[in-house]
C-alpha cells in the first residue's frame, strides 16, 4: 500500500459524486452516493448521533481509485451485528471501548459491497486500518455485513457470522407457483393468513416513485415513529431523511399501504434494485391480524415475481419468516481489536459463535416449509 495515499474524510460533502458512483460495483441503494449523503444532510448520521463519519478515500496519484464509508462511533446502537457483551467486558476492567471506527450502511442489516473500488482488494486494506486505528486512539474497527473475504486474513483479524432469512425467486410466474413447492399444510396456512387480511375489510395500495405522495410519507412516518415508541426506543431517522430519499431516490423505493374503508391503518417501505428487493421498515396505527406478514413478506414476494427480482432480504431476524419460505443465510462481519489480552477472548468468542450459527442455520433449513422429494 506504499504507493497510495489514504485519507480519512469527515464530510461526504468532500468526496466527488461522480468518484463514488465509478468506483461502486453494483446498483444496491444502500451502496449509493445519495443515500449516505441523505443520511448526513439529515443529520440522522451525526457526531451529535454518535455516527461520526470518517470515510476512507485512496489516491492513486492524482485520481480515487477507493472509497470505503465509515464511521466513528461512540456507541453500537444501529448496526446489527451486536458486540455489547464486548463492551460490558472493557467496562468491567475500566478499559474505553470505544471510539470504534466501523464500515457499514448506518441503521441497515443488509450485506453489501464495504470497499468501492475497481482493482483495490480489501485484504489489502485491513492492516492499514489497524495502523490508523493505533495511531489515532480508536480502540477497533469492523466491517459489518460485507461480502464473504475468502482471502486469507491477517493476523488478529476475526470473523462474525449471523443468520438472516431471504427469499429467492426461483423463476415463479405468480405467487400460487412459489405456494406450489410448500406441503400442503403449510400452503393452507399461508392460503388462510392471506385470506385474513381481506376478511377484515382491508384493502392495500403499492406505490412506487412519483405515485409515492407527501401525505403518504407522513402516514409512513407516523407509523415509523409509533414502531419505535412502543418498543421504548429512540428514533434512529429523521423525516427529513425519508424527504430526501424520496427527492433523489424515489425510483427505488416501493411504499405499501394499508387502509381499513376510513383511514390508513399501517404501511411499510421497502427499497429495490434491478436485483433485489429490501424490506426495511413497518408501522401501524392498529393492531390487525396478519397484516404484518400480508405487508411485509407477501406482498413484497409478489412485487418480487412481478419484476423478476432475484432475492427478497426482509430484514434481520424474525424465526416466523421460516414458514412462510425465507431460507437461512449467512452474513459476515470482520472486527479487529487493539487492546492485545482481549485479542483471544474475541477470537475464540467468534469461533464458537461461528459453529452456533452453523448449527443454527441448519436447524432452520429443517423447518423450512418446502416439500420433500418424497411429497
Amino acid at each position: 500500500m506504499n504507493d497510495f495515499n489514504i485519507n480519512f474524510l469527515s464530510s461526504i460533502d468532500k468526496i466527488n459524486p461522480a468518484d463514488w458512483q465509478a468506483l461502486k460495483k453494483s446498483s444496491c441503494p444502500f451502496e449509493h452516493y445519495n443515500f449516505a449523503c441523505n443520511l448526513e444532510r439529515s443529520q440522522s448520521v451525526s457526531i451529535e448521533q454518535g455516527w461520526q463519519p470518517h470515510h476512507l478515500v485512496v489516491c492513486d496519484q492524482s485520481h480515487v481509485s477507493a472509497i470505503m464509508p465509515m464511521y466513528l462511533k461512540s456507541h453500537s446502537w444501529g448496526e446489527y451485528v451486536f458486540d455489547w457483551s464486548w463492551a460490558d467486558a472493557y467496562q468491567e476492567h475500566n478499559l474505553n471501548y470505544y471510539p470504534k471506527l466501523v464500515a457499514t450502511c448506518p441503521f441497515t442489516p443488509i450485506e453489501s459491497t464495504k470497499l468501492f473500488s475497481n482493482h483495490i482488494d480489501i485484504v489489502e486494506l485491513l492492516n492499514s486500518l489497524s495502523d490508523h486505528c493505533l495511531q489515532n486512539d480508536i480502540n477497533s474497527w469492523h466491517l459489518l455485513f460485507t461480502e464473504q473475504i475468502t482471502k486469507p486474513l491477517p493476523n488478529n483479524i476475526y470473523e462474525r457470522n449471523t443468520v438472516q432469512f431471504h427469499w429467492f425467486n426461483r423463476n415463479y410466474e405468480t405467487f400460487n407457483d412459489f405456494l406450489n413447492t410448500f406441503t400442503s399444510r403449510k400452503r393452507k396456512n399461508t392460503l388462510k393468513e392471506r385470506k385474513s387480511v381481506t376478511q377484515q375489510g382491508l384493502t392495500i395500495r403499492q406505490l412506487t416513485g412519483d405515485e409515492i405522495t407527501t401525505d403518504d410519507l407522513k402516514f409512513f412516518y407516523l407509523t415509523y415513529q409509533l414502531t419505535y415508541l412502543k418498543r421504548g426506543h429512540q428514533l434512529h431517522l429523521s423525516y427529513s431523511f425519508f424527504e430526501l430519499c424520496l427527492e433523489n431516490m424515489a425510483s427505488n423505493i416501493l411504499l405499501i399501504i394499508a387502509n381499513n374503508g376510513e383511514e390508513d391503518i399501517a404501511s411499510a417501505l421497502f427499497f429495490f434494485d434491478e436485483q433485489q428487493l429490501f424490506g426495511r421498515y413497518w408501522g401501524s396505527t392498529k393492531p390487525y391480524k396478519n397484516l404484518h406478514f400480508e405487508l411485509c413478506y407477501y406482498r413484497g414476494i409478489e412485487f418480487c415475481i412481478e419484476n423478476k427480482l432475484k432475492r427478497f432480504n426482509p430484514g434481520t431476524q424474525g424465526e416466523h419468516k421460516i414458514q412462510r419460505g425465507f431460507e437461512p443465510v449467512l452474513t459476515y462481519s470482520y472486527h479487529w481489536i487493539k487492546h492485545i489480552p482481549f485479542r483471544s477472548a474475541v477470537e475464540n468468542f467468534c469461533k464458537q459463535e461461528q459453529q452456533h450459527m452453523l448449527m443454527y442455520q441448519q436447524r432452520c433449513s429443517n423447518l423450512l416449509p418446502f416439500k420433500t422429494e418424497f411429497e
